[in-house]
C-alpha cells in the first residue's frame, strides 16, 4: 500500500471514528542524489503513526526511521556531449534496487535531488520529470546552489548541531563542481551561497599524469595563478597543491569578506554571504569532505588523482587553510551522503476552515517552504519585507524564481493591526515573485488564514492568494496543496520533509 493510500484510509477511518492512534504503518522511502561527480541512493523504512488524540483530525508523523540499504557511490554517467546520460542513470538505479531486493512498485515515497554542475545540464529537467513518475510520490528538485546549500546543511547535521549548541554554523558542501555554503543559527538557515569550486573542475589521469579536462571555472583559477594547462599536459603534485590551495582560499574568503573581488567574485555563482553575523564553527560535507578530516596519503599524483580528479588534494588544502585562518572545523554526521541521506517522508493534514485560496492555481505540488521569522513576526512592514526577501534569496537567484510558500510558525494571537502589517510586508517581500506571475502562498499555524488572505487580496487585487492556516511546517519542507473541498472551506495539504541523519555529537 502506498503512503498516500495509507493516509487516505486513516483519514476516512477517522471520519467514521475508527482510527486507533496506536496503529502504525511502515512505508519504504528512497533518496537519490545525482551530482556532478557521483550518483547514489539510500533506502529507508519509515514508521508513520497518527500522533493526534483520537477526537482530532489525524496528524501523521514519522516516529521511527531505519536505513536499510545504502548503495555504492557511482560516478555520474556523462555522455560525450557532456550531458547526463539519463538512460545510464536509470540503469544504475535499477541495478541498485535489484541489489537491495526491492522493485519500484515497493517504494511509497522518496526524494530525487539533482545537484551541482549536473543541475546545469540541459537535460536535468528531463531527469527530474521522469524520476518524479518513476516510483511512488517523489519530491524532485533540480537544486540550484542555494537550495543545495540548505539541503546539505540539514543532511550533514549542521542544522541540528547549531540548534543544540546555540551556535552559528557554516556548512560547506564541496563536491565535484561546486562548494555550497549554508549558514545555520539555532537550527535555522540564515544565509547561503554557492561557489564554483570543486574537486572535478580539473580531471587528471592518475596513471599517466596527463590533464584530461580543464573546465571553465578551473581556467579562471589558472589565469589567477598565471598558470596554463590544457588536455594532454603533464601535471605534478606541487602544481596541483598550488591550484587547490588557491581554491581553498577562495572558499575561506567567502566566509570572512563581505565585498569580494578578483577570483572570489568570478567564481561566486550567487550573491555572496551577507556576513552580518559571526560564524562560530564550520562543517565540511560532500565528496571532498572525507579528505578534509583525514591525514590519508595524498603526496603522489596517483594518490591525489585516485578518482580521476583533484578532490583529495582540495580536501587537504581546505583543512590546512581553515586551520591557518583559525576556523574551528567540526566533523559532521554525514559527509559524502549529506545532500540526501534519507528521503521524502510525508505527513498529511487538512487546513483550518478559515482560509483564502485561488482554486485556479490548485493543485500545487512540491513547493519549498521558507520560514522567514524564526523569532516572531517583526514589528514593521519594512522588517517583514526584508526577512521575506532574505528567505526568497536563500533559495533562488533573481533570474530563476519559482513558486515558494512562506511558513509562519507559532499559534499565538494575531491582532487585526498585526495582520495588516504582516500583509503589507509579505506583499513587499514577495514582489519579485508576484511580478513573475507566481501566487502568494502562505501556510500558518495561527487560525488567521482568512483575514490575512483577504487583507492580501485587498492590498493587491491582482495577486493570486493561497493562504491556509492551522498547518505546521518547517524550514526545508515541501508541500502539496490540493483543490478545496467541503464547499471550499478546507484544502488537503501534504507536508513533505526530507529525512536526514541529523544527530550530531
Amino acid at each position: 500500500m502506498s503512503e498516500s493510500s495509507t493516509i487516505s484510509s486513516l483519514y476516512s477511518a477517522h471520519l467514521s471514528g475508527a482510527v486507533d492512534s496506536s496503529v502504525a504503518e511502515v512505508v519504504t522511502s528512497v533518496g537519490i542524489d545525482i551530482g556532478t561527480t557521483t550518483t547514489q541512493c539510500v533506502i529507508s523504512r519509515l514508521t508513520v503513526k497518527n500522533t493526534a488524540p483520537g477526537t482530532l483530525v489525524p496528524r501523521m508523523e514519522i516516529t521511527d526511521k531505519e536505513v536499510i540499504y545504502r548503495s555504492d557511490i557511482h560516478f555520474t554517467p556523462i555522455t560525450g556531449d557532456n550531458l547526463v546520460d539519463t538512460d545510464a542513470v536509470f540503469r544504475l538505479i535499477n541495478a541498485e534496487f535489484t541489489k537491495a531486493g526491492i522493485s519500484p512498485s515497493d517504494i511509497d515515497t522518496g526524494a530525487v535531488i539533482i545537484t551541482g554542475e549536473t543541475a546545469k545540464k540541459e537535460n536535468a529537467r528531463r531527469i527530474s520529470g521522469e524520476m518524479a513518475g518513476y516510483a511512488g510520490d517523489f519530491v524532485v528538485a533540480t537544486a540550484g546552489g542555494k537550495l543545495e546549500s540548505v539541503i546539505a546543511g540539514r543532511g550533514s547535521g549542521a542544522s541540528d548541531y547549531s540548534r543544540r549548541h546555540f551556535l552559528t554554523v557554516a556548512n560547506i558542501d564541496i563536491g565535484g563542481g561546486t562548494a555550497n555554503i549554508g549558514v545555520y543559527r539555532c537550527g535555522k538557515v540564515i544565509d547561503s551561497c554557492c561557489i564554483n569550486v570543486g574537486g572535478r573542475l580539473l580531471r587528471v589521469d592518475p596513471e599517466g599524469g596527463q590533464v584530461v579536462q580543464v573546465t571553465e571555472p578551473m581556467a579562471r583559477v589558472l589565469d589567477d595563478l598565471r598558470l596554463s594547462l590544457s588536455p594532454g599536459a603533464l601535471v605534478d603534485p606541487q602544481l596541483v597543491e598550488i591550484i587547490c590551495r588557491r581554491m581553498a582560499e577562495v572558499v575561506a574568503n567567502a566566509l570572512k569578506t563581505k565585498k569580494l573581488g578578483g577570483l572570489e567574485d568570478a567564481l561566486m555563482m550567487t550573491a555572496p554571504l551577507r556576513l552580518d553575523y559571526e560564524v562560530d564553527c564550520v562543517m565540511i560535507s560532500g565528496g571532498v569532505a572525507d579528505h578534509a578530516y583525514t591525514t590519508a596519503p595524498c603526496d603522489t599524483l596517483k594518490e591525489i588523482a585516485r578518482y580521476g580528479d583533484i578532490g583529495p588534494m582540495l580536501g587537504r588544502q581546505v583543512r590546512q587553510v581553515f586551520k591557518a585562518e583559525g576556523m574551528e572545523m567540526i566533523r559532521p554526521t554525514e559527509t559524502i551522503r549529506a545532500t540526501v541521506i534519507g528521503a521524502g517522508a510525508q505527513t498529511v493534514d487538512v487546513s483550518g476552515s478559515t482560509i483564502v485560496v485561488s482554486d485556479e492555481r490548485l493543485p500545487m505540488k512540491n513547493i519549498p517552504v521558507v520560514i522567514p521569522f524564526s523569532e516572531g513576526i517583526p514589528e514593521s512592514p519594512e522588517e517583514i519585507a526584508e526577512a521575506v526577501g532574505r528567505g526568497v534569496s536563500s533559495l533562488y537567484e533573481a533570474m530563476d524564481l519559482e513558486p515558494l510558500a512562506i511558513g509562519i510558525q507559532g499559534d499565538g494571537y494575531l491582532s487585526y493591526k498585526k495582520v495588516q502589517l504582516l500583509a503589507r510586508g509579505l506583499l513587499s517581500g514577495l514582489a519579485p515573485l508576484i511580478r513573475a506571475g507566481h501566487p502568494v502562498v502562505v501556510v500558518m499555524e495561527q487560525d488567521s488564514g482568512k483575514v490575512l488572505g483577504q487583507s492580501l487580496r485587498a492590498l493587491n487585487p491582482g495577486a493570486q492568494v493561497i493562504c491556509v492556516d492551522q498547518i505546521e511546517v518547517g524550514e526545508g519542507d515541501y508541500i502539496d496543496i490540493g483543490r478545496s473541498i467541503a464547499g471550499g472551506t478546507v484544502v488537503p495539504v501534504v507536508i513533505k520533509t526530507l529525512v536526514f541523519e541529523t544527530r550530531q555529537s
